[in-house]
């Protein structure tokens, strides 16, 4: 009864992968690793502010020390992105069994990246379903970028990362984003309301006098470190990889803690079991990595990679030329048809 109901409300979301997936985990494993834990959550929800403010507070303390304050642009920019994490959580509908609940918080924890989680949502489940085709919006959206064109020397993509990191690539990925349909279209109470409370904000900093740290601890790791570390964990994900079906059109990264603190905090590694089972909680995909190792073709044919600055460079480095699916190339030659195709 459960497990028809998570399947059920699976196929409600519309985030199933039309194309088949193995049968790989049995029903009462896919059961148990789904089952809702909104404490977990909510600690690391907390954890992520708690280390934001523990950053800001030691860069103040210091009187704005260049070390301390570098450090704290590091941690606030992939502390955002983990809240980015874990509101992709909540686009699963993974943190509240009320739906209203799940979708409150994952506002919350989509205001600091700037994006609506509502309108997340409705790209992500695009991008979940027509898995690196031409209907994936995530994929289109970056076909003809040569940030995204693999194989790509190991020196020249470092470069990419470093670009991305001082701010040369905001204005493309923040515009890329806004101005998607799909990510433009969100509830109007959901819209007025992130307004009033972006308006507020700033209304606020500049009454209070606090506009000078919203600035330097929002902005500024948001515009440059948050932007970089997205770059790394998107081509992570998609890029430089195998495409022979499901088991490796997405990556799985076994890496080191503190790449993964810096890049996939919270389970967000395990990019290729998210995929196959986006029902299962963020806190349970290395359990479900697990034990999908133990069970062929997985461990044969599953692209697994690891570290972020070992296994991945390399891999990218030596990507097939025209790795891309067909329906994906076919974008090229004909791009508005396409594009209009895939934002409908």
């Amino acid at each position: 009864m459960v497990e028809a109901q998570v399947t059920a409300l699976s196929a409600k979301q519309g985030d199933t992968c039309l194309r088949d997936v193995p049968r790989l985990l049995t029903k009462e494993e896919i059961r148990a690793l789904s089952e809702i834990d909104s404490s977990k959550v909510m600690l690391a929800f907390a954890v992520e502010i708690l280390l934001v403010a523990a950053a800001v507070a030691l860069s103040e303390a210091t009187w704005f020390n260049p070390l301390t304050y570098l450090l704290a642009v590091v941690v606030v920019g992939t502390r955002i992105l983990g809240l980015g994490g874990l509101m992709h959580e909540a686009a699963h509908y993974r943190v509240f069994r009320s739906r209203a609940l799940n979708d409150f918080v994952g506002e919350l924890m989509a205001f600091p990246t700037t994006a609506s989680m509502a309108g997340y949502r409705n790209s992500h489940f695009s991008h979940h379903r027509e898995l690196n085709g031409h209907k994936d919006p995530d994929w289109t959206r970056n076909l003809l970028i040569d940030d995204y064109e693999f194989p790509m020397p190991q020196y020249l993509f470092l470069r990419k990362i470093l670009l991305h990191l001082v701010g040369f690539k905001t204005r493309q990925l923040m515009g890329s984003f806004h101005n998607n349909p799909e990510t433009r279209e969100i509830p109007v109470l959901t819209a007025r309301l992130r307004l009033a409370a972006f308006v507020g904000l700033f209304a606020a900093s500049i009454a209070f006098g606090f506009w000078k740290h919203l600035l330097l601890y929002w902005a500024v790791p948001l515009l440059t470190v948050f932007i970089a570390a997205g770059y790394l964990k998107r081509v992570s994900e998609h890029y430089g990889v195998r495409h022979e079906g499901v088991l490796n059109e997405t990556r799985t990264l076994i890496a080191p803690s503190w790449q993964l603190f810096l890049l996939a905090p919270w389970g967000l590694n395990y990019h290729l079991e998210h995929h196959l089972y986006p029902g299962i909680t963020c806190f349970n995909l290395a359990k479900a990595h697990r034990i999908l190792m133990t069970r062929p073709p997985y461990a044969d044919t599953a692209q697994i990679t690891y570290g972020y600055f070992g296994g991945l460079f390399r891999e990218l480095a030596s990507a097939k030329p025209g790795e891309r699916s067909a329906a994906a190339a076919a974008l090229e030659l004909n791009p508005k048809a396409e594009r209009s195709d895939a934002a409908a």
